[in-house]
């Protein structure tokens, strides 16, 4: 019995390379016994909706975009209450969240890779009740994976964004905030903060994947304190350039909870897509909230 799939493509994702391939990625879901169902996002917020009202009509929803794109398909599908399946076809610009899970660049061999796949249960996080994908995050390095020419990313890679990052550090202010995680409190000045699920934040700060679970029910927890003289400035570089994070300069925690004390005026972003600044705010990891498939023998390509 053929099988409903809705897909769900952002036109103007990254270099808009997955409108030219539309054609063979309904043509793969085809001939693998789907009935392939496909809507245009016109507008932000339209990914959500979509999968929210056509979630239990669906036996799999595949969003073809970026990391925005995909949080807004995952939130869509959580508020439907219905455990659809998730396939990513990853298409942005940066795509932290796919690269962790080390989804195929190749669209069409990742089309591929989601009917040949498994479910497989992924976190999902909760900022003050909207939900997130793999990261929260404000400051420094926020805009970092925006702000960088896409022909410099191609040229320097992951030195193209810590140029960009250290050149944010000159301009951006510090955030005072109050951290309460595991029974500990942390309070102090920082210039940047990160509540991640993924092993790539704004293609600046990479994690070793043995850092990091993407299902074992706790986030990672970066904070980078605001230097104080040219010295703490040296060694926030030098952790950046090396990708050595044991430094002073700073916080690394593992937690499922995280309630943060923070100024109204700090903006954050969520998946890349803008948040605005609470004073309150609770982050708490929803273990197993999705089941994104997956191809178990998948290679990064």
């Amino acid at each position: 019995m053929s099988k409903k799939v809705l897909i769900i493509i952002n036109p103007c994702s990254g270099t808009k390379k997955a409108n030219k391939y539309l054609t063979d990625i309904v043509n793969i879901f085809t001939i693998n016994d789907y009935i392939p169902t496909v809507l245009t996002t016109t507008k932000r917020g339209a990914g959500r909706i979509y999968a929210k009202n056509y979630a239990r009509k669906m036996d799999l929803i595949v969003c073809i975009g970026g990391d925005g794109t995909f949080n807004e398909v995952v939130s869509g599908v959580i508020q439907s209450g219905v455990r659809v399946p998730i396939g990513y076809i990853p298409a942005g610009s940066t795509n932290d969240f796919a690269n962790s899970l080390h989804l195929s660049k190749n669209i069409v061999k990742a089309a591929a890779d989601i009917v040949q796949g498994e479910p497989v249960s992924l976190d999902i996080g909760s900022f003050n009740g909207r939900n997130f994908s793999y990261v929260a995050s404000f400051g420094a390095f926020t805009k970092t994976s925006y702000a960088t020419p896409q022909n410099v990313k191609n040229a320097l890679g992951h030195l193209a964004y810590v140029l960009e990052g250290i050149n944010s550090i000159a301009s951006i202010r510090t955030e005072h905030m109050v951290i309460e995680v595991n029974g500990m409190k942390y309070e102090d000045d920082y210039i940047f903060g990160a509540i991640s699920n993924s092993t790539s934040v704004g293609g600046i700060l990479t994690l070793k994947p043995e850092l990091v679970d993407m299902s074992d029910g706790e986030f990672e927890l970066l904070l980078i304190k605001s230097p104080k003289d040219l010295v703490e400035l040296g060694l926030i570089i030098h952790m950046l350039t090396t990708q050595n994070y044991e430094s002073e300069m700073m916080t690394f925690i593992n937690a499922s909870e995280f309630s943060i004390h923070a100024e109204k005026t700090t903006s954050w972003t969520l998946d890349g897509e803008y948040q605005e600044g609470m004073e309150e705010i609770k982050v708490v990891n929803m273990h197993n909230a999705i089941d994104l498939v997956m191809n178990g023998k998948r290679k990064q390509n």
